[in-house]
């Protein structure tokens, strides 16, 4: 099969960990039978130095032209950083935000896994962390207060912001689509999240999800109110299968279902239109500091691609295959920095990689 992917490599560690996320799927179309063909575009902090601006047409044309995009992490320091010194619109999260509705990216997957192998960095006490989870956070991704009408007015002297939050029924029904096609293919439960008792977008998003629910009566729905969810994902994190919720609110979510896994370096995401075609990247930032020193982890990046296998391309064989051999190297005792205990193997990002490769059978 021919895979015609677009990469971002992007700032910090994300050439690092991109390189080591292609080498992973060359050896993935060696062992079955595959041909990647990979186009570089500029986009953040490497596309505002090249080009004047995060995020230029001719890479959006170029990533539409491809089956899906493989991305690492864009930004910088935002304290000592040039680029945050220039407007909103031209930092480089507003190129993250362009590609993300040029391509009708509306739908962002973000999977939360407890690896068996690292339960004790899990910050959870234990009767919590033993029981394990594996959870995914199905949040919209192009509507909501991210996206609406914003301003900032003086008003008798006095300045005041003004944000909009808005969704139609229209961008609710095909998220919550996505989510409970999702489900079935995992334990067919979802969780949807609001704020139904205050505002009337989740009032509407409430009604929608329950018409949507009525297509599949072997998915069990559960409503659950934002700060309620919050604290469950603490309280019990086991209790999820798909958390099904808006922009901000997955925002803020995915987040915190990160951290109780031990380490956000571990977490793999993907932004999903309409069609196959997809955007995925890790869950993690660029890490600046420690950019171009080899000790990235490589692995959410890596299972991002993995994610990319089974979303956009259907090989969930090859996908497992790199997911079991993320297993196969943590259970091996071999760890990057931010995951290393005492008694493991420390490596870098590089022979991460190369390990990984290795198990792939």
């Amino acid at each position: 099969m021919e895979l015609k992917i677009t990469c971002i490599p992007g700032d910090g560690i994300g050439p690092e960990i991109v390189a080591q996320a292609k080498k992973v799927l060359d050896k993935v179309g060696e062992v079955y039978g595959h041909r990647m063909h990979y186009t570089d575009i500029l986009m953040g902090g490497a596309s505002i130095d090249a080009c004047g601006e995060p995020l230029t047409q001719e890479a959006i044309d170029t990533a539409k032209a491809a089956q899906a995009v493989l991305m690492g992490s864009i930004g910088g320091n935002t304290s000592t950083s040039p680029w945050y010194k220039l407007p909103p619109e031209k930092r480089p999260e507003a190129g993250l935000l362009r590609i993300r509705k040029e391509l009708n990216l509306f739908a962002n997957l973000r999977p939360a896994v407890l690896y068996e192998q690292l339960a004790a960095a899990c910050p959870l006490k234990e009767e919590i962390s033993s029981k394990g989870f594996d959870l995914l956070i199905m949040r919209e991704l192009t509507g909501g207060l991210y996206f609406g009408e914003r301003k900032t007015v003086t008003e008798n002297g006095v300045r005041k912001a003004i944000d909009t939050l808005t969704y139609t029924e229209e961008e609710i029904r095909r998220i919550a689509i996505k989510g409970f096609d999702i489900a079935q293919k995992r334990r067919k439960k979802v969780t949807s999240v609001d704020k139904a008792n205050v505002l009337d977008s989740s009032r509407l998003w409430r009604k929608v999800v329950e018409e949507v629910a009525v297509n599949y009566p072997d998915v069990t729905l559960e409503h659950m109110l934002v700060d309620n969810c919050a604290m469950q994902l603490v309280r019990d994190p086991s209790q999820f299968d798909v958390i099904l919720t808006e922009n901000m609110f997955g925002d803020i979510l995915s987040d915190e279902a990160s951290m109780v896994t031990g380490s956000i370096g571990m977490l793999s995401s993907a932004s999903l239109n309409d069609t196959k075609f997809g955007l995925y990247e890790p869950s993690h930032g660029s890490a600046p500091d420690i950019a171009g020193q080899d000790i990235a982890n490589p692995i959410a990046t890596i299972l991002s691609a993995a994610m990319m296998l089974r979303f956009s391309f259907d090989l969930d064989k090859e996908a497992d295959s790199i997911e079991n051999a993320v297993k196969s190297v943590l259970k091996a005792g071999y760890r990057t920095g931010d995951i290393y205990s005492e008694g493991m193997v420390k490596t870098g990002c590089n022979q991460m990689g190369d390990l990984i490769c290795d198990y792939i059978k």
